[in-house]
């Protein structure tokens, strides 16, 4: 009982950047998740983690306070770089929904209750399925636990300004839009290549109504298309996810100074 109660400001630390990491974090922090799940989880996850590893005694002073705003940012920067990486599967979605007439057809997003497009849910939805098939939600919560051993609890200086942390959330959000393009260019060009043909033909014969016979042709080849390229795009979104492992782990290297 002892130990526990020394640890209590400890582990009042360590719920706080899991809980930070919980609320940002792609699928955990959807609103299709109860709350109660998540509280839970994080809970179990920091009582699991001040239990195991070699957490330090802290004591509740001025200082404590400065150290739970270091540790609510960390888990926030982290939880937002990784769902920036995710969003490119969206980002993709959107682009191939603005080319086939789907744009202004927007839905609401149930996970994360605001618009989405279409074709961007789909793709958000396999990317979930993926996720959750391949267990790589298992690796989100195994990289903030190993952010510990690089970020202790009681170091109050993070290197949150450092010209390494800024390069690498500037090239996770450079990398965001070239994945999403690499993803959306093959079903894009299609299209473009349908529009080239439909102007071609409204030139050859006034008379066909280009308008009424291109949206559905467009929209019929369009799905064709995602269905060809169906392989393709798990093998980018598996590749996406690793790259989203790769970047998480860089920037807890980036915050602790680990060269």
């Amino acid at each position: 009982m002892e130990m526990l109660i020394e640890k209590y400001p400890a582990f009042l630390l360590v719920l706080t950047r899991i809980t930070s990491f919980m609320v940002t974090i792609p699928l955990f922090s959807y609103r299709t998740i109860p709350n109660r799940l998540k509280i839970g989880l994080s809970f179990f996850l920091s009582l699991i983690i001040t239990m195991t590893l070699n957490v330090p005694t802290i004591e509740l002073s001025s200082l404590f306070i400065m150290l739970l705003m270091k540790e609510v940012l960390i888990g926030l920067l982290i939880g937002i770089v990784a769902f920036m990486i995710i969003s490119a599967v969206q980002l993709a979605g959107s682009f191939i929904d603005f080319q086939m007439g789907f744009a202004i057809a927007n839905v609401i997003d149930p996970q994360t209750g605001v618009q989405s497009p279409i074709i961007g849910q789909l793709f958000n939805i396999l990317a979930l399925l993926f996720m959750l098939s391949t267990n790589a939600h298992h690796l989100l919560i195994n990289g903030i636990i190993n952010s510990y051993q690089y970020i202790p609890i009681d170091q109050l200086s993070v290197q949150f300004s450092s010209g390494q942390v800024v390069e690498t959330v500037i090239i996770a959000f450079q990398n965001m839009f070239l994945i999403a393009l690499q993803m959306a260019l093959p079903i894009v060009g299609s299209l473009f290549l349908v529009d080239v043909a439909l102007g071609i033909v409204a030139r050859t014969v006034p008379q066909l109504n280009v308008f009424v016979v291109g949206l559905p042709l467009k929209i019929g080849i369009s799905f064709l298309m995602i269905l060809l390229l169906l392989s393709a795009l798990f093998l980018t979104i598996h590749e996406l996810i690793e790259y989203m492992i790769d970047v998480i782990q860089k920037l807890i290297f980036s915050l602790g100074d680990i060269s």
